[in-house]
């Protein structure tokens, strides 16, 4: 999707043109100091340590690709892939988007027969969050942990004896927080068992698939076996102990589990499900086995809204406190953000969060992005190093789970927060973009006619999705076939300035920016690119533009 830059200058009045051939010289001929933005590309500055509504400026962000969020979300909802949806966006404390899409409930059945009364969704509609509840859970974990009632590395066997069972008697607690536990990615436990106690039974005794700590499979068999272990050690049921210690304290009055029938027409419907036959799900858990286990698991089941989501991250961003609610220690923000994960590359985790997932977090992943997914539709990701968060919640499967893949959207989305957050261009002239998009090509060509050895400088900042994506620098004597100047560059680089010996009868050169079929990054940027003879005389060329775009400097002030 490209970037549109520029200011839109509205004429509001003939009135007040004509007034202006009243006044003096020097006042008809002033022109309206464009600001620089501050708080650039990995650069936010201090956060406001609270959710405030604000502008894109006071956030040190663009408007025009915040706004351009809105046709993602309309096509989307005009293409039947999710029936609405909310975004949230917030940078340094400020929100600075927060709308509603399309419908939160839509159909009254499976073949898609539309409800005599659609409900339009609202910024406060309830979404069944999904697998973010399993966020919710690992913190209520760190949180037992901090008060001594467990250890990170001993067996959960120690606190749940009849987890032992099936050769699991060395599974820690560590393990099930990063699903490396060896558990199977999923159990149909809603066709086992004849009570509640039955079921959970079921899970702790379910033997394993891989040896503890040999594999990343992501199963929510380790997150309920979690919530089952907080409420071993504490004593309180996982909703009663999740309430009390977390949503309460942050005042996150729209969070909940099992919401009460009042509030059906508040939230967001999920699927009809005929197997089992409940028809259609709206105002309960959507995940069969949460249901099974009467709406709370340590998997699934909690509800909530973006605003109240954008607490919970906000808590996160300010090391675990939020408007002087202490929810987390700093050092166990830490561990919950810092990769347990090396032996497992390509996927990154924290004891709890998924780290630096590019499939859904697009230009705001490195390896210090947070976040999470749930398969209602609902995403929720988080940027350390952008003092960003990025929240998107649709209900994707209503009527039916059968839809497209969620992930190109949610990258769509967070592509437009990253392009919203201004790189720092360090010189007056600013420089050449690349431009963003999937399977994309943006080349940059100039004409030079050297008839003796060159020299080609510029300046080069890039994030570039790490060896997927690539820029490539390339000269040819007849436009038609081209050299590369040694290695492409790929993964990320600051601003540095760069030089490259041209060989004798060089005609062309080019800079070429070369993506795959999905997640980018924020993009690469050149600077001044200048062509030297070989008496070091600069030759002058005009550098000819597919895709790439001049964008004005936006120098941090001091």
């Amino acid at each position: 999707m490209k970037k549109r830059v520029g200011i839109v200058l509205l004429c509001v009045s003939l009135s007040w043109a004509a007034l202006a051939l009243d006044m003096p010289d020097r006042e008809k001929k002033a022109k309206p100091v464009r600001q620089p933005l501050t708080h650039t590309w990995d650069q936010p500055g201090e956060s406001r340590s609270v959710l405030q509504a604000g502008t894109p400026t006071e956030a040190g962000m663009y408007s025009v690709p915040l706004d351009e969020i809105d046709a993602s979300i309309e096509t989307a909802i005009q293409q039947n892939y999710i029936p609405g949806a909310v975004v949230l966006i917030a940078r340094r404390g400020v929100v600075v988007k927060e709308q509603a899409y399309g419908f939160a409930a839509k159909y009254r059945d499976d073949e898609f027969t539309l409800m005599d009364q659609p409900i339009q969704m609202q910024t406060d509609t309830i979404f069944d969050l999904a697998s973010i509840s399993k966020l919710f859970t690992s913190t209520a974990v760190m949180q037992v942990v901090e008060k001594g009632l467990l250890q990170l590395d001993k067996p959960v066997a120690t606190y749940l004896p009849e987890f032992a069972a099936n050769g699991k008697g060395h599974v820690t607690v560590r393990q099930l927080l990063t699903h490396t536990s060896g558990f199977p990615t999923y159990i149909p436990l809603y066709k086992k068992g004849a009570s509640q106690a039955e079921r959970m039974q079921i899970v702790l005794r379910q033997p394993l698939v891989n040896g503890p700590g040999s594999t990343y499979v992501y199963s929510d068999l380790n997150m309920i076996t979690l919530g089952a272990l907080v409420e071993k050690v504490t004593g309180k049921r996982l909703d009663s102990y999740i309430h009390t210690n977390i949503t309460e304290p942050l005042g996150m009055s729209r969070t909940m589990f099992n919401p009460p029938k009042s509030l059906q027409n508040h939230m967001a419907a999920t699927e009809y499900q005929s197997a089992p036959d409940r028809r259609l799900v709206w105002g309960e858990v959507q995940d069969e086995n949460a249901w099974w286990l009467g709406g709370v698991a340590g998997h699934a089941g909690l509800f909530g809204t973006a605003r109240d989501l954008a607490v919970f991250a906000q808590m996160m961003l300010n090391g675990g406190i939020y408007d002087g609610k202490r929810i987390l220690s700093s050092q166990s923000v830490t561990w919950m953000t810092e990769n347990q994960m090396s032996a497992f590359p390509g996927d990154a985790h924290g004891l709890g969060w998924e780290l630096d997932r590019g499939t859904y977090m697009d230009a705001l992943s490195d390896s210090r992005a947070m976040g999470h997914t749930g398969f209602t539709g609902t995403s929720i990701v988080v940027s350390p190093s952008q003092e960003t968060i990025g929240i998107l919640l649709s209900n994707r499967i209503h009527p039916i789970r059968d839809t497209v893949a969620m992930n190109p959207i949610r990258n769509r989305i967070m592509r437009q927060v990253a392009l919203a957050i201004p790189v720092d261009i360090p010189w007056q002239d600013g420089a050449w973009f690349s431009g963003v998009g999937d399977d994309q090509q943006s080349i940059l060509t100039a004409e030079v006619n050297l008839t003796t050895v060159g020299t080609l400088t510029y300046d080069t900042w890039f994030r570039i999705e790490n060896e997927y994506d690539y820029g490539y620098v390339e000269v040819s004597r007849d436009g038609s076939s081209w050299d590369k100047m040694d290695k492409a560059v790929t993964g990320e680089s600051d601003w540095k300035s760069v030089s490259w010996g041209l060989p004798p009868g060089a005609r062309f050169i080019r800079f070429r920016y070369a993506t795959d079929e999905t997640i980018n990054g924020r993009g690469w940027y050149v600077h001044r690119p200048a062509v030297f003879d070989s008496d070091g005389h600069e030759v002058g060329v005009v550098w000819k533009s597919e895709g790439w775009q001049q964008v004005e400097s936006r120098k941090v002030r001091k």
